[in-house]
């Protein structure tokens, strides 16, 4: 209830309104201050009351609180909330006077009560959002006012702007605070949002402190939570105070690099790091914002294929791929990858909802007729926010001028984007790759059966590939399909049906054909970088190679993937972040797992936990999410949760000794080792059937502390390559070997010590 002396004193200014049951509304409650809905009589207007915790105003006392209300009653900003007016009363009862003050009662929901429907915002929204609240800062710390609390509960929401609350005291609690603020056990400011020298209780606040919480509340916008949580405030405090939070850029994908940046400045946990003013972190991100608009993004939706001929499904794919292929060229343009657009394949959500899900502003559909000697291809550009068509373009022409459309469709996507273009991308995407259409339908049944990723079809598809060389020798592409099918059996290690020297054998000697024909095909050096690493272990050549790929093809998912596998071998996990969230924003629903898993091996399990669960959320179905999520749960004490995981990795994937391995190691280190060694016993039984890695044998022995035994599956791992032995040393699961003296000399032998 309200208070009856406040509301006899108020009588014949303004009226409390009630509710239900006669009670007086009530639009808020928190640390503060009760804040009820109230109707100003003589303006005919209504109007936010805000009466502070009786500790609170005993603490302050009236004089120093009128003194506050004065100061700030002259901030007059569109984005701040105005005071309208203040005033005491006495209360029987009360330890000190009842305080109060009005301010505007707006219509509309808090930043808090928009995050908790939707958790994230749009990045132009957030940006928007935090723009206004900077605005109204600087206005503030201009007039020497520190707010001291910004959180989005104090950041109202009205037609499309923010208006920033709770402005009324902040100066008198900040002198208040050191006498006798502590003694309550009351705080001013909330955890998730205080700058570190804030919540040391430092007197000396200055403008670069709610610098800090609005990159705290900007953090949350985009990141789903705040940059450190916990169980309870003084948790919080612990974390601000001693570690910092993962980059937005690594979170979310989609965040530009500069807004991940200006963000992590205003984050600094020293004052002089941060941006010196509030109107500085806004120039950042309206900087931010032009970035954003001059990187212009896109996704290729898969072809539809209107021939009556069912086999010529694969040449609408194809079509597809190819044109993703010539738009990666371009440094200025982002673009999707083929894997990540594949499941939209035969349906097709709105505009807007393949937008939010691949992070584009745009998507190009098409279909493809083949009859005869004849292909009829139209296409279509569509912008994601409003599904308005940007371009479109019907071509009827010969089978034979495939490329030309390829090229022409490629160019007029860039042109409409303003997508730069320098003369070696031109001039690379002009180049035909042949000139015999029968060798690219070779080619193309080749790319299918290969993405099936299984035994028969990569055989399969490196007999047409080979198919396509014999029609025509001159086909680098062609060239570049027999050397990636055979570099992914390198990639499983050995034990196929292919022996592993003589895969990689192959491969190297398609790579040099490819080169041979074409040095400008990024594609040709990433394999080549691959296969140094994983089977030469020579880093400094791979990471060369990887370097060059990216300068041939800046905009290919699984070259900045590769090279990020390279870093995380060599221990440089913060490198290998940052090429993970660019692999994952190219390609968005395959290079899922790989951004938790780096996280749990640079050793920050709470951020791995958090990522692990987005991931399974966006696919229940994808058992390696599952597994990372199961480790993410035990390196934070739950084990039984992350047993779960794992084995819910196992039922997904029953097939995979990878996941049937790695539940055994958690089985053993939990101490459960009869059921460590039932898995271990099934998969010792199995290698007699057929090949089992010893690499993963490795986890099992390692969980049961048999670390010699883990060591000679290790060794014999990396005398036959086995497939993931070359991140032994950035593996976080065997890191109770890593003292003994073999596994250093292990280390020696790839020369990774």
């Amino acid at each position: 209830m309200i208070p009856e002396g406040l509301a006899a004193a108020l009588s014949d200014r303004y009226r409390i309104e009630v509710g239900s049951g006669h009670a007086p509304t009530l639009l808020g409650q928190g640390g503060m201050a009760t804040v009820y809905l109230a109707h100003d009589l003589r303006h005919d207007r209504d109007v936010a009351l805000k009466v502070l915790r009786p500790e609170l105003a005993a603490m302050l006392g009236r004089e120093r609180f009128l003194a506050e209300i004065r100061l700030t009653a002259k901030l007059d900003h569109p984005h701040i909330l105005t005071l309208i007016d203040s005033g005491e009363c006495s209360e029987p009862g009360m330890p000190g006077p009842c305080l109060w003050y009005v301010v505007p009662f707006i219509r509309g929901e808090s930043l808090r009560q928009r995050l908790e429907r939707e958790r994230q915002l749009r990045l132009d929204e957030a940006l928007a959002i935090a723009r206004d609240v900077a605005s109204a800062l600087d206005h503030a710390h201009r007039h020497g006012v520190i707010h001291r609390d910004v959180k989005p509960e104090n950041i109202l929401l009205h037609e499309g702007e923010a208006m920033l609350a709770d402005f009324g005291i902040a100066l008198a609690l900040r002198e208040a605070a050191s006498e006798r603020l502590t003694g309550t056990g009351m705080s001013v400011g909330t955890p998730q949002y205080m700058s570190p020298e804030q919540a040391a209780a430092d007197r000396q606040l200055d403008a670069r402190s709610d610098v800090y919480s609005l990159g705290a509340v900007l953090y949350e916008m985009l990141a789903g939570e705040p940059p450190f949580t916990g169980p309870t405030g003084q948790a919080v405090i612990a974390k601000l105070m001693t570690t910092t939070p993962p980059p937005l850029a690594v979170l979310r994908s989609a965040i530009p690099p500069s807004v991940s940046q200006a963000v992590a400045r205003a984050l600094a946990k020293a004052p002089a790091d941060r941006f010196a003013t509030a109107a500085e972190f806004a120039t950042a991100l309206t900087s931010s914002a032009s970035d954003k608009s001059a990187t212009p993004s896109v996704a290729i939706l898969p072809f539809k294929s209107m021939s009556p001929n069912p086999e010529h499904e694969f040449f609408a794919d194809g079509i597809t791929e190819d044109v993703i292929a010539q738009l990666s060229k371009i440094r200025s343009l982002k673009v999707i990858a083929w894997s990540s657009v594949m499941p939209f394949k035969g349906q097709r959500p709105s505009p807007q909802e393949i937008g939010a899900t691949l992070h584009v502003t745009t998507l190009l559909e098409g279909s493809v007729r083949q009859a005869g000697d004849r292909v009829r291809i139209v296409a279509q550009l569509i912008d994601t926010e409003q599904g308005r068509h940007l371009w479109a373009e019907t071509y009827d022409r010969q089978l034979t001028d495939v490329f030309a459309i390829q090229t022409d469709v490629a160019l007029q996507i860039a042109a409409a984007l303003k997508a730069e273009l320098s003369l070696d991308e031109r001039a690379r995407i002009w180049k035909e790759p042949t000139r015999d259409i029968r060798a690219y339908q070779f080619y193309l049944k080749g790319r299918q059966c290969y993405g099936r990723y299984t035994d028969e079809s990569i055989r399969q598809g490196i007999e047409y590939f080979r198919q396509a060389i014999a029609a025509d020798p001159g086909y680098a592409m062609a060239h570049i399909g027999v050397a990636v099918a055979y570099a992914e059996i390198v990639s499983f290690g050995a034990g196929g049906t292919i022996p592993l020297d003589l895969a990689v054998q192959e491969a190297r000697d398609a790579v040099s054909k490819a080169l041979a024909l074409d040095s400008s095909l990024g594609e040709a050096h990433s394999v080549l970088a691959t296969l140094k690493f994983i089977y030469d272990f020579d880093w400094a050549g791979a990471e060369a190679g990887f370097k060059l790929a990216l300068e041939l093809s800046p905009g290919a998912a699984d070259i900045y993937g590769h090279y990020g596998w390279l870093c995380s071998a060599l221990g440089r996990h913060e490198e290998a972040l940052a090429l993970q969230a660019r692999a994952q924003e190219l390609d968005p629903l395959m290079h899922r797992s790989d951004l938790p898993t780096e996280l749990l091996r640079a050793g920050r399990s709470e951020d791995a936990l958090q990522a692990a669960v987005r991931c399974v959320e966006v696919d229940p179905q994808y058992s390696r999410g599952h597994a990372t999520l199961g480790w993410a749960y035990i390196k934070l004490g739950m084990v039984e949760q992350g047993l779960t995981a794992l084995e819910h990795a196992v039922a997904l994937d029953p097939e995979s000794t990878l996941f049937r391995a790695q539940f055994g190691m958690a089985y053993g280190q939990s101490g459960q080792t009869a059921k460590a060694r039932e898995i271990l016993h099934g998969l010792e039984e199995k290698s007699r059937r057929e090949y089992v890695s010893p690499y993963h044998l490795a986890y099992l022995y390692t969980g049961l502390g048999d670390h010699e035994l883990a060591l000679d599956m290790l060794e014999r791992a990396r005398a036959e390559h086995a497939g993931g032995v070359y991140g032994v040393k950035g593996s976080f699961l065997f890191t109770p070997l890593h003292p003994n003296p073999r596994f250093q000399a292990l280390l020696r032998t790839m020369n990774l010590a």
